[in-house]
């Protein structure tokens, strides 16, 4: 699957209180790229990730997915989209405190009236090393193996890109390269496309193309 924003703008307001978020954004995401998007707090990073993934709309560009405008599509047509193509791992783990990590893993699939695929489950939480926790409440569990619950529900509907909005937010230094190395492991054993938004230096480095945003202007990184 190949990603293509071009010209991506967002701006609020207008006049005195006009802001440009995002100024005329475009790159180019293939299938399996490993792309982080590094910047300061207000520099247009998350609003950049919520244009990129559907979840926000913007004040002028396209955006498409295998040459397919999303924007182009009706809300439902884009929520079921999004439930079925992307993956969202963000800062907060969102974990519904009732529910087992497995409950909590599986719930997106069931609200999309399917059942999961067991074989790829026991593979992913495997990979992420949470077999033997998935009984568990996510109160029984320590940070980072609430962040890898988190991942395993990102990726239980074999989404093509996942999207990862300072993900390491929320952990210490250890926990937060031990989550890091997992995400990148999966994401290379299953050849999924990763795009993580930090404001990490060490994180951003993990990837195999590097983006850098200031004041809502997108540039890549030299290799």
């Amino acid at each position: 699957m190949v990603i293509e924003a071009k010209e991506l703008s967002k701006i609020y307001g207008s006049g005195e209180n006009r802001v440009v978020a995002l100024d005329k954004a475009g790159l180019k995401i293939g299938q399996g790229d490993f792309i982080s998007i590094i910047g300061p707090s207000g520099s247009g990073k998350s609003t950049l990730l919520h244009l990129l993934s559907g979840l926000d709309r913007p004040t002028s560009g396209s955006l498409t997915y295998d040459g397919k405008d999303i924007y182009s599509f009706h809300d439902k047509e884009l929520s079921a989209f999004r439930r079925r193509r992307i993956g969202f791992i963000f800062q907060q783990f969102n974990l519904l405190p009732v529910l087992t990590a497995r409950e909590n893993i599986i719930m997106p699939i069931l609200l999309d009236k399917k059942q999961p695929e067991e074989t790829y489950l026991d593979q992913l939480t495997g990979l992420l090393g949470i077999q033997e926790r998935l009984a568990h409440l996510p109160h029984e569990l320590s940070g980072g193996q609430q962040q890898r619950v988190a991942i395993a529900r990102a990726l239980a509907a074999q989404p093509d890109i996942i999207f990862a909005d300072e993900p390491t937010g929320n952990l210490d230094s250890k926990s937060g390269s031990e989550v890091m190395e997992l995400l990148k492991n999966v994401q290379r054993k299953m050849d999924k496309t990763l795009v993580v938004i930090t404001h990490d230096n060490r994180i951003a480095k993990m990837a195999d193309r590097q983006f850098v945003i200031v004041d809502g202007i997108l540039s890549e990184v030299a290799a």
